[in-house]
C-alpha cells in the first residue's frame, strides 16, 4: 500500500533510483495528488493522470526520488533525437513535499545525465494553464520556444541549454 509523505520529513541525503513495477502503485497515486488540482481549471484530467505506467516504464527512463525511505517524487525522460535533447516527459512531486527542491533536484539530475550522453540540451513541456509550473521552468533557466495544441491539450514547450 502507498504511504503518503509528511510534511514533517525534511530533505536528507534524497536517492534517485530506476523506478520498478513495484513502484507503479505510488507514482500513479503522487500523479493524481499532484495533478488532480488542475482537473477543474483545465477541464479535464492532465495527461500524466491517464498515463499507462507500466508500458512507460518499458519505453522511457522513469526514476523515483526517495527521501527518508519514502518515494516524494519522480521524473520520466527519454532522449529525443528529433531535437537532439533530453527530453523531460513529466516530473512530479508529492504535494506534501512540493516546496523543498525535490523538484530542482530531479529537473537537475537530468540536466547531469543529458551532458553525460554529450547532448546540448533539456527539453520539456507544461500546459498552458499550469501557470505556476510555466513561471518555475522560466526561473530554472528554460526558455519557451512555442505553443501548440496535442491530444487536446494546449502545450507550452522550453529548452534549457546545457
Amino acid at each position: 500500500m502507498a504511504t503518503s509523505p509528511t510534511s514533517t520529513s525534511t530533505p536528507s541525503e534524497p536517492k534517485m533510483q530506476t523506478a520498478t513495477v513495484e513502484d507503479i502503485a505510488t507514482i500513479k497515486a503522487m500523479v493524481n495528488a499532484a495533478y488532480s488540482v488542475y482537473v477543474e481549471r483545465m477541464g479535464k484530467p492532465p495527461a500524466p493522470m491517464s498515463e499507462d505506467w507500466a508500458q512507460t516504464l518499458q519505453t522511457h527512463n522513469v526514476l523515483v526520488l526517495r527521501d527518508n525511505n519514502q518515494i516524494v517524487g519522480s521524473i520520466t525522460f527519454h532522449v529525443d533525437h528529433e531535437s537532439n535533447s533530453l527530453k523531460i516527459d513529466n516530473v512530479v512531486v508529492h504535494p506534501d513535499m512540493q516546496g523543498h527542491g525535490y523538484g530542482r533536484f530531479l529537473i537537475k539530475h537530468v540536466e547531469t545525465e543529458a551532458q553525460k550522453h554529450g547532448l546540448p540540451s533539456v527539453t520539456l513541456f507544461t500546459n498552458a494553464k499550469m501557470i505556476e509550473n510555466i513561471g518555475m521552468y522560466r526561473r530554472m533557466g528554460f526558455a519557451e520556444t512555442g505553443m501548440r495544441v496535442e491530444d487536446g491539450f494546449e502545450r507550452v514547450y522550453f529548452c534549457k541549454r546545457l
